[in-house]
């Protein structure tokens, strides 16, 4: 259970608190509303310092999708749905999402990507010839690259450099449907 936090009664000390928050990590619009009218005796006071911060370009929803979405690929090595998914959550606009992600595109290969997650998962497992992999590792192989948000397409392109036989992958889909 979180506890209510402490109500700031006047505009400027709610201005100060919201740059403190934006100090720590970044913010969507929709993240910094919620915050703000947590945080605000009045609703008023919310509204004024949204509109301030985005007049002054503290906060800015499509520089936060390219910031967030190079950040998720570079040190998690997300894919585009995981990434435009979260955004989403997030409550940034699909223009601006959209926008990002191709950005991301011509900077980045997806397929380095899932090729950086597919040896790391190997190697966590011990698995030195991924030829060999049986139907259920194969499986979860395929579904822990899913779930980072890469496409199906995308990850048995890159099972097949590897050299894995195709069949146990469709096998594991047809099971999942």
């Amino acid at each position: 259970m979180h506890r209510q936090p402490r109500q700031i009664s006047s505009e400027t000390e709610l201005y100060d608190a919201a740059v403190g928050a934006l100090a720590r990590r970044a913010y969507s619009v929709h993240e910094m509303r919620k915050y703000l009218e947590r945080r605000a005796q009045q609703p008023s006071f919310a509204a004024a310092v949204l509109g301030r911060l985005r007049g002054s370009g503290l906060l800015d929803d499509a520089r936060y999708a390219r910031q967030f979405a190079r950040d998720r690929a570079r040190n998690r090595r997300q894919g585009s749905f995981r990434i435009a998914r979260e955004l989403r959550a997030r409550g940034v606009a699909d223009r601006h999402i959209e926008a990002a992600l191709e950005e991301l595109r011509s900077e980045s290969d997806e397929g380095a990507m899932i090729h950086r997650r597919i040896e790391s998962w190997l190697r966590r497992h011990g698995v030195s010839d991924p030829a060999q992999l049986d139907r259920r590792r194969a499986a979860s192989l395929y579904h822990s690259l899913l779930r980072a948000g890469f496409s199906g397409q995308s990850i048995r392109d890159e099972l097949r450099r590897f050299g894995h036989r195709e069949p146990a992958l469709e096998e594991s889909e047809d099971e999942g449907a």
